[in-house]
């Protein structure tokens, strides 16, 4: 079932980043985020599941590449904040910030689900949560794309089959992701305010 792998993969991230002393592995990182490009291969309706699978997958792929490098996030993003290339596009701390905005994307979509029984939740999920995290970030013309997008979502009763999930295992994978991608996430923002970078941008 992709939704426990999805799950258990940010377990383990969430254990790393809550013991004192101990910085994340890029290549952990980066394991873990592609636990989701399973869902761009059951996603191949509308422009959405496309554009986001352009974005996100490229820049899991950047970071997967770094770590032959670069041992941990941590040291990542001194790299380049002293090669002065923090904010340029395709920088890895750049592609670090717009992966944590598509972990927090996934969060409020579950909260979402969890919180409703409709057929349709899977579209009114998508929409809250990409409103909430990326649209602010987002000029007119994308933000029309996406919308016009995630009216074309599969329902989530099919979704789930396609899965081969039911809807009591898909529960208790999602909340274990909603609990541990808090942590992870939590700690990317630290991250980025520790060194005076942002998050806002």
């Amino acid at each position: 079932m992709a939704s426990k792998g999805i799950a258990d993969a940010f377990k383990e991230l969430a254990v790393i980043v809550n013991t004192p002393g101990l910085d994340v592995p890029v290549k952990n990182f980066s394991d873990a985020c592609s636990r989701f490009f399973v869902l761009f291969k059951v996603l191949k309706t509308g422009m959405f599941p496309r554009f986001a699978e352009i974005d996100y997958v490229t820049k899991v792929n950047d970071l997967a590449e770094a770590s032959n490098l670069t041992p941990t996030l941590d040291l990542m993003v001194d790299r380049d904040i002293e090669a002065n290339c923090v904010r340029k596009v395709g920088s890895h701390t750049r592609n670090l910030l717009r992966i944590k905005r598509s972990l927090e994307m996934m969060r409020v979509m579950c909260e979402v689900l969890l919180d409703t029984e409709s057929d349709n939740s899977l579209r009114d999920a998508t929409f809250t949560a990409y409103n909430q995290v990326f649209a602010p970030h987002h000029g007119w013309a994308i933000q029309q794309a996406v919308a016009t997008g995630i009216g074309s979502l599969l329902p989530k009763t099919l979704l789930s089959a396609m899965f081969n999930e039911t809807e009591e295992t898909f529960k208790i994978h999602a909340q274990s992701y909603v609990t541990a991608s808090a942590s992870v996430t939590n700690y990317l923002d630290n991250l980025f305010l520790s060194k005076n970078l942002g998050i806002d941008w």
